[in-house]
């Protein structure tokens, strides 16, 4: 679990954009192993980021909750 990683579903305070990739983004350096990719790895490193936020975002609307994401 990546602690430094915050519960993005809050009531009390929606999640922005910016929330949803920070975490996204800390959750492929855990997996990958990369604070910053190679060169080589920079697309398939930016590439996973953009597909974990674009799911967190889908997943973050889709939840019965009165928390979203703020567009």
């Amino acid at each position: 679990m990546c602690r430094s990683i915050k519960t993005l579903r809050n009531a009390d305070m929606p999640a922005t954009e910016d929330d949803v990739r920070a975490a996204a983004l800390q959750f492929v350096r855990k997996i990958s192993g990369y604070r910053k990719p190679s060169h080589a790895n920079t697309e398939a490193f930016n590439a996973a980021v953009d597909e974990i936020a674009s799911a967190s975002h889908k997943l973050l609307m889709a939840l019965q909750s009165p928390a979203a994401v703020i567009r």
